[in-house]
């Protein structure tokens, strides 16, 4: 189980000054905290319009998804210039986050302009680093770390490891900070895959599977900073099992997942028959040894029909966004080349890859909202991005829009365009529930949830009005009305916004210690649009 700050402290006190801290909690200095539907506790929980587990109870409600917009400027980042460490590309498999006051990028750059026998030169495409004000115009700060082309004036970060193939990065590159870690030098926290031969692979590999010359290996690293990082142990962290190809990582509750893709004869449908790609996971407690089972976390529907419908496959698992109680990401929607690429092509000319949406409310299993809905569509032909997309764990909520990054990939092997771009949604905008049959009546309720502390409830919504409000009551676990929360005492909501604040009859606070639910009443018109509930700070 992860450990807290507070209950590091607490284990090393003194039983007298534990007592005084228990009893602070007790008298509500502790953090404010919400759990959804007997889930982890957390600073917000998110209810989105497309989550059918915390929102579970509908009425003559449809949801409508949302396609993200393009910037204007794509790409936004570009390939360097000849002899920079991401002249041959700049792909996001890899990660944005906001901190300290600015946007942070960690992607893999590749220095040579030609793949050679389907991979990078050196099986190494560097961790790369890149930083912005405003998610649009960034920077490739000189590191000083790593020596490239005889000097150290480039942006590559630094991985030490006692065995050096694992230092390489090769493949899907996801970084995540982690606050609650108790040492600071583990803060940050990454995971990647390496190629190294298998003579160098400790701990030996199970039989599932080929022999191999080169291991498809997950490597997991910790950092102070982000930029200088130390490999885990001296062995992937699939040691001893089969090949993985990690793509996202992320902690959810007691552990730390990592997920990824991986194939027949790898990998396999209940049954035991073959499967195409898949996002498979598996879990740690300490980010220091890895399950050796795992779970299958999602498969694209055509991927497990009686008959599995051709070509469809799931790339690279999925691009992560924790929002405490509920996991939202973008994963890759392949489809195979309408036929077999002519002798002497690429292997994987003419495969196709959208962004299509998946949601998780425990961590471990994910669905798809609305199948084969594009978040983020490939551009049109002769755009830069009109191939293959590459999703990244790149979203950031900044007023009131959502960024997200993602990576055009030339599956014909040219390394055409192979940059990075910037989509843009509304606040959590991935799509909002209307009424689906105009002048009947339409609500929802949510799945039960308890707060701790002094929280609040926010609406994110459009198209109300005085004369067209949204009702919010609440109710408590047995769906009976809440008094002083309900009927003539409702909330209504007047007027759009992406936060408007809840405030109910006589300013009563949101009860805090009870299992209550929402319930959301639309005025009777289909112009509302509701995109997500928030209780927090």
């Amino acid at each position: 189980m992860l450990v807290s700050p507070f209950e590091t402290l607490k284990r090393s006190l003194p039983a007298c000054l534990s007592i005084v801290l228990l009893l602070g909690v007790s008298a509500g200095l502790s953090a404010q905290t919400v759990s959804v539907d007997r889930g982890p506790e957390v600073d917000e929980a998110v209810f989105f319009s497309f989550d059918d587990h915390a929102i579970p109870w509908r009425n003559n409600l449809q949801l409508t998804p949302v396609t993200a917009e393009k910037h204007p400027a794509n790409p936004v980042l570009r390939r360097g210039p000849e002899g920079a460490p991401d002249h041959g590309h700049a792909i996001l498999y890899g990660s944005v986050m906001y901190r300290d006051g600015k946007f942070r990028m960690w992607y893999l750059g590749m220095f040579e302009t030609a793949i050679k026998s389907g991979q990078a030169p050196g099986w190494w495409r560097p961790m790369c680093y890149a930083e912005s004000d405003d998610g649009i115009h960034w920077t490739k700060p000189k590191l000083n770390l790593v020596e490239f082309n005889g000097n150290k004036q480039n942006n590559i970060c630094l991985i030490k490891s006692e065995v050096p193939a694992l230092a390489k990065v090769n493949d899907f590159l996801s970084v995540m900070y982690d606050a609650n870690d108790p040492d600071p030098k583990r803060r940050f926290k990454c995971v990647y895959i390496a190629h190294p031969p298998f003579a160098e692979v400790r701990g030996g590999r199970s039989k599932i599977g080929p022999n191999e010359s080169r291991w498809g290996a997950f490597v997991a690293a910790t950092s102070a900073d982000g930029l200088t990082w130390d490999v885990v142990g001296d062995r992937p962290a699939n040691a001893g099992g089969e090949r993985f190809e990690v793509s996202s990582l992320y902690q959810f509750g007691n552990f730390y997942y990592a997920n990824g893709q991986l194939l027949s004869p790898w990998s396999w449908r209940m049954d035991g028959s073959d499967v195409g790609r898949v996002m498979l996971a598996y879990r740690s407690s300490d980010f220091d040894h890895w399950s050796r089972a795992k779970a299958l976390s999602f498969a694209r529907p055509g991927q497990l029909t009686a008959k599995p419908i051709p070509g469809q496959q799931t790339h690279m698992g999925a691009g992560i966004w924790n929002r405490g109680n509920v996991l939202v990401g973008l994963y890759g929607m392949w489809q195979d080349a309408p036929k077999k690429p002519p002798k002497g092509e690429h292997w994987n000319k003419g495969v196709t890859i959208d962004l299509g949406l998946v949601v998780s409310d425990d961590g471990i299993h994910f669905r798809e909202p609305v199948p084969d809905h594009s978040v983020i569509a490939r551009g049109k032909q002769g755009e830069w991005d009109d191939i293959a997309l590459l999703q990244g764990h790149a979203f950031v909520n900044r007023g009131d829009k959502t960024l997200m990054w993602y990576s055009h990939w030339d599956t014909g092997g040219k390394l055409k365009n192979m940059e990075i771009g910037l989509a843009t949604l509304r606040r959590d905008g991935f799509g909002y529930l209307s009424p689906r049959v105009e002048d009947s009546s339409a609500h929802f309720v949510t799945a039960p949830f308890e707060t701790r502390g002094d929280l609040k409830l926010f609406t994110n919504v459009e198209g109300v009005s005085i004369e067209n409000p949204l009702t919010v009551e609440l109710v408590d676990e047995f769906d009976k009305p809440l008094p002083g929360y309900s009927g003539k005492d409702a909330a209504r909501i007047t007027k759009a916004g992406t936060r408007t604040p809840i405030v109910w009859s006589g300013n009563n606070p949101l009860p805090a210690g009870k299992k209550l639910a929402a319930r959301v009443t639309f005025p009777h018109s289909t112009e509302t649009k509701f995109y997500a509930l928030y209780a927090g700070k």
